[in-house]
Order: structure tokens, then C-alpha cells, then sequence
């Protein structure tokens, strides 16, 4: 029986391993796959920390937002950005028939992980920090999370191997119905 929940959201800080895990997850599940940061920068034709330098990080949202409503999530693993979570609008269409999946890596590894923070096109002020960032995310993510994985010392495949299971886990039973 096919899951009722078609489509698989994940959301998490830069460097968390959305995109990475995404493609993972969507070749296991037989499902499509969107990296939103890559349909924004397709759609608006230049990259995202252009639209920051240019426009402010305010427009990048409002960008985002706007690409994410017109995203058909249905039976795709959808990589969001990290500020996806900023619109209400947004995750409560993607997480309608799916599953919202929170990749929780903690600060320490994202630090490692991102070398071009200043560069990389956060939607974020000027002045924010990485920690910052963290601080100010992490709720939110919290917040629209079905399902959290703490992703640790997680290889990319075991992290999506711990998501088909809770996909697994909230499917409805075929119970003869």
C-alpha cells in the first residue's frame, strides 16, 4: 500500500544535508526530487547571495516564499532552503500530504561543514552570526517538524534510511479498509 503522506520536506540549517540526503531519499523512494535553492536560482537567473547583495535579505524570502508556493510537493523529496521556515504560508503547503522532516545537525558541525557563510546567500542580516542563525532557526524548525533526526555522526544513507522509517511509521496500517 502506498503511503498516504506522498511527499518528504526537509528542512535545516545550511550544511544540515538536505540536499545530499534529498537525492538519497528520493532514489530509495521512487520519488522526485527539488532542491528549492536550485529552482530559485533557475527561476530568478542569477544566485541567491545576488539577490542579497542587490536586494536585501527580505527580498530572498519573499523570493523563496513565492517559489516554494508554486512547488507541486506531490510524491517528491523537496530540499528547502534553510529560511523556508520564515513563511507559514509556504511549509503548510508543502507539508500538506507529507511529511516534514527536520534534520537537526548541531553548530559545531554546520561550522565545520560551511566555509562560505558570508557568501553563501543567507537570508540573513549583516550582522548575524552562524550561532546566531542557529538560535533563531532551531525553533522553527521545531516547530513544523513531523519527524526530528538527529543526524550526528550519521552517514547521509543511514539518515535517510531513519526517514523511510518514520514515513514507514506514520503510514496508516492497511487494515482491509
Amino acid at each position: 500500500m502506498r503511503p498516504v503522506r506522498s511527499n518528504i520536506v526537509l528542512i535545516g540549517m545550511p550544511g544540515s544535508g538536505k540536499s545530499t540526503v534529498g537525492v538519497i531519499l528520493a532514489k530509495q523512494s521512487s520519488r522526485g526530487f527539488i532542491d528549492t535553492d536550485v529552482a530559485i536560482q533557475t527561476t530568478i537567473g542569477c544566485s541567491l547571495q545576488d539577490v542579497v547583495d542587490r536586494d536585501g535579505y527580505m527580498a530572498l524570502r519573499g523570493i523563496e516564499e513565492q517559489t516554494l508556493l508554486g512547488i507541486d510537493p506531490r510524491d517528491h523529496v523537496i530540499a528547502t532552503g534553510g529560511s523556508a521556515v520564515y513563511s507559514e504560508a509556504a511549509m503548510t503547503h508543502l507539508r500538506s500530504g507529507g511529511m516534514v522532516v527536520f534534520l537537526d545537525v548541531d553548530v559545531a558541525t554546520i561550522t565545520a561543514r560551511i566555509r562560505d557563510f558570508e557568501t553563501r546567500g543567507l537570508a540573513k542580516s549583516a550582522d548575524q552570526t552562524l550561532d546566531d542563525l542557529y538560535r533563531e532557526r532551531v525553533p522553527l524548525y521545531r516547530k513544523y517538524a513531523d519527524v526530528v533526526i538527529d543526524c550526528g555522526d550519521l552517514t547521509q544513507e543511514e539518515v535517510s534510511a531513519r526517514i523511510l522509517d518514520a514515513l514507514g511509521a506514520l503510514s496508516p496500517a492497511a487494515d482491509g479498509d
